[in-house]
């Protein structure tokens, strides 16, 4: 049998079930086979690894991440898709598929049982586009639960995450998300793999839980002084700085003791000039 990423399989699921893609839900489905597949490997899933996806649509994805992972959890909103999921997926008994908003799930707890279970539990999906940053900062609260993360997105987005300093996408969301996590752009995707095709281009984005050898230990703290140093763009650091601090001279010294310019703005300085700042609060 075709693989269901393929144009006639997919066409023929959905013509059998009078599906139709719900922009609510940000659905797009799939139609290039190795595409597919090539994400799935990018996932480094293997045989002694459990598998997270979300939105999992008419299971195009969740079949690649089911022929090379032990197990595969496919967490689905839309309640109409069920009964094409299990129609789609039946030849694989290592997939489970739960209809549930995985925005509210417990998954602290669904972790600790898998991490019982399976040597690695990694996550991939096609993210839907409204809800990918939620998903991603859940995701990220629970970083040592999971191994890799491996996700479908915007573009845009996906180029903030792993933006370099001094670079128009660099902001808050860099610096905050590369405290914790490796990320790296894996490939780039066009509109017109997709049923319907979206108005974008879109991007596979891998993040790796990063040994933090000095960790901070109040990292709310730290990232909500990131965000305040980008607030507002145009200003220089010290300006943000001394908004957020209530304090101009000691602004001024926190800036001095960190080696950073006052005349400086944000998306000039680095990860590691960022930790210095916090350190002189």
């Amino acid at each position: 049998m075709k693989a269901i990423a393929s144009i006639s399989r997919t066409n023929e699921i959905l013509k059998k079930f009078g599906i139709h893609a719900k922009k609510g839900f940000g659905q797009n489905f799939i139609i290039e086979p190795k595409i597919v597949e090539k994400i799935a490997r990018l996932s480094d899933a293997g045989k002694q690894d459990c598998v997270i996806e979300i939105g999992p649509g008419i299971g195009a994805l969740t079949e690649q991440l089911a022929l090379i992972s032990q197990k595969v959890i496919a967490y689905e909103i839309d309640k109409k898709l069920i009964p094409v999921l299990s129609y789609s997926l039946s030849e694989y008994a290592n997939v489970e598929v739960i209809n549930q908003d995985f925005l509210k799930i417990d998954l602290l707890t669904v972790l600790e049982g898998l991490k019982k279970e399976y040597a690695n539990i990694r996550v991939c999906a096609n993210l839907p586009y409204y809800i990918t940053t939620p998903i991603l900062f859940k995701l990220f609260d629970y970083k040592d639960q999971l191994t890799s993360i491996t996700v479908m997105m915007q573009k845009e987005v996906a180029e903030r995450f792993q933006a370099k300093v001094n670079t128009k996408s660099y902001n808050a969301l860099s610096v905050i998300v590369q405290y914790s996590f490796d990320v790296q752009i894996v490939m780039k995707i066009p509109r017109t793999i997709f049923n319907p095709a979206p108005a974008i281009d879109s991007a596979v984005v891998t993040f790796i839980p990063k040994d933090i050898i000095d960790p901070i230990t109040e990292e709310q703290e730290f990232f909500n002084l990131v965000k305040a140093c980008f607030k507002q763009r145009r200003k220089t650091i010290y300006n943000n700085l001394k908004v957020y601090v209530k304090d101009d001279k000691k602004a001024k010294a926190m800036l001095k003791n960190a080696q950073i310019a006052e005349n400086a703005r944000a998306q000039e300085i680095d990860l590691k000039g960022f930790k210095k700042l916090y350190y002189e609060r």
